[in-house]
């Protein structure tokens, strides 16, 4: 046991980088479900999905046995220009709050696009540009996977097309642009460009849009165009595997200084980074090594967790994606104009799905406004501006540490900040002005939004 004081930073060499993502899903006893043809209510294999997605991308889809996946060298070289990324100490923020607890962040900011999703990004831009094609289409919420992805595309000379949620198009000039800087094409979604787009517009009206709106767009632009292919920046098994660099590297830094967690705590939208930071931890959980209490903080405007059904549903709003099983609120249904947009996802991640409902882990839902209190402390401490679906992650974290102070336990907490949120000051704008409001869906609300969910056999 080392009593060496844990500095505030801590850094890996390039050399402790991890050389293969990790697959939760080896661990898993209960394995995700599989994705349905929303046509038969088949499963999908392989040749299903080459419509729509890259070879590769497919395999590491469907892969539940391989606990590790070898990292190209190529990508490994693409993330040394930003990784290994630091494990902080919030020794600032512990003092202020006087709490005995153990504050631990892994930062993911560092890089231009402000986040954690350059991590899936380099890495599916890799593939599709290995299998020949022409370019790659997807949709972005506060635009942090489409700034990841547009600097991906050009670094390996892709085309990018982007649909942009309409509500943070509009919110988020200034993110767009870092976009267009990196030669993406962004269109605010849901658009006139596409049948899908057409039609959730004829249907609602004004609407200010959702990821599953911009997914239903994306989808149906790489299936029209020859050489193109879909990219998606959460959700997905792969993206999961591609993320969970973020919690091998927490892992291993932790490990240099003999610190155990007993809580990890991350924000989620559709999964991509709570996923990513949980994957080796729940792992040791699985293989019952350690026992670790993972929270998931989500919305309470979209509160997929705490109030979604466990059921097979559409990943999109326009009903052309798989079917997958998940917590869902229904496809139909239309989040909120909240100000954390890359938390706006009717849905969340399958295999975090799966992992919730077998009680691995808790999920609690936040207002926006306590939200946005706690991304205000933090900065004025850390040093660091939060984007707002970080800061769910931050609000939680700091409610763990000061049940610590109530109870004097020196419980270690690790959280992940998922990025910055330097693009984001319209809604830390209306949040000092008081103009930001709490909106949480009626049950009636949920109820018909659940009433439209699929009827796939077995399925209540």
């Amino acid at each position: 046991m080392t009593f060496e004081k844990i500095p505030y930073k801590i850094y890996l060499s390039e050399d402790e980088l991890p050389r293969n993502w990790y697959n939760v899903r080896a661990d898993m006893k209960v394995k995700p479900a599989p994705l349905l043809n929303p046509a038969t209510g088949a499963p999908m294999g392989y040749e299903d999905l080459r419509p729509v997605f890259c070879d590769e991308l497919i395999r590491q889809e469907l892969n539940n046995d391989d606990r590790e996946i070898p990292i190209p060298q190529e990508i490994r070289d693409f993330y040394k220009m930003y990784r290994p990324a630091p494990l902080v100490r919030a020794y600032c923020l512990e003092e202020k709050l006087q709490t005995p607890a153990k504050i631990y962040y892994k930062f993911e900011g560092n890089n231009t696009s402000g986040s954690h999703k350059l991590n899936s990004a380099i890495a599916q831009a890799y593939y599709a540009k290995n299998q020949g094609l022409k370019g790659v289409t997807t949709e972005t919420g506060a635009g942090q996977w489409g700034t990841a992805l547009s600097m991906a595309c050009s670094y390996l000379g892709l085309d990018c097309q982007v649909y942009m949620v309409k509500v943070s198009y509009e919110q988020k000039p200034f993110r767009r642009e870092v976009m267009r800087t990196y030669g993406a094409a962004v269109t605010p979604s849901p658009s006139e460009t596409t049948n899908v787009g057409r039609a959730i517009l004829k249907a609602h009206p004004g609407t200010t849009g959702s990821l599953g709106c911009a997914i239903s767009e994306a989808v149906e632009a790489a299936a029209s165009q020859e050489g193109y292919r879909y990219v998606l920046g959460s959700v997905l098994n792969q993206v999961l595997l591609h993320q969970s660099i973020i919690g091998l590297e927490a892992k291993a830094a932790l490990d240099k200084y003999n610190v155990t967690p007993d809580i990890i705590i991350g924000c989620a939208g559709g999964g991509s980074n709570l996923g990513g930071l949980i994957s080796p931890f729940l792992g040791e959980k699985l293989r019952g090594e350690k026992d670790y209490r993972f929270i998931a903080v989500e919305p309470a405007s979209c509160p997929s967790f705490t109030r979604g059904k466990f059921a097979y549903d559409f990943c999109d709003t326009g009903m052309v994606c798989p079917l997958a099983k998940m917590y869902t609120l229904g496809s139909n249904f239309i989040p909120s104009a909240n100000h954390a947009g890359g938390l706006r996802y009717h849905g969340m991640s399958p295999v975090l799905s799966q992992l919730y409902h077998d009680g691995y882990m808790e999920a609690v839902a936040v207002e926006q406004t306590k939200v946005f209190e706690a991304a205000e402390q933090f900065a004025r401490v850390e040093g660091i501006l939060p984007a707002p679906e970080s800061s769910h992650a931050i609000r939680v974290a700091i409610d763990e540490a000061m049940k610590c102070k109530e109870t004097g336990e020196e419980k270690t907490i690790l959280f992940g900040l998922t990025g910055t949120g330097y693009f984001d000051m319209v809604a830390y704008e209306k949040f000092h002005n008081g103009q930001m409001q709490d909106y949480i869906p009626s049950d009636e609300e949920l109820a018909a939004s659940f009433a439209q969910l699929p009827k796939v056999p077995g399925q209540d």
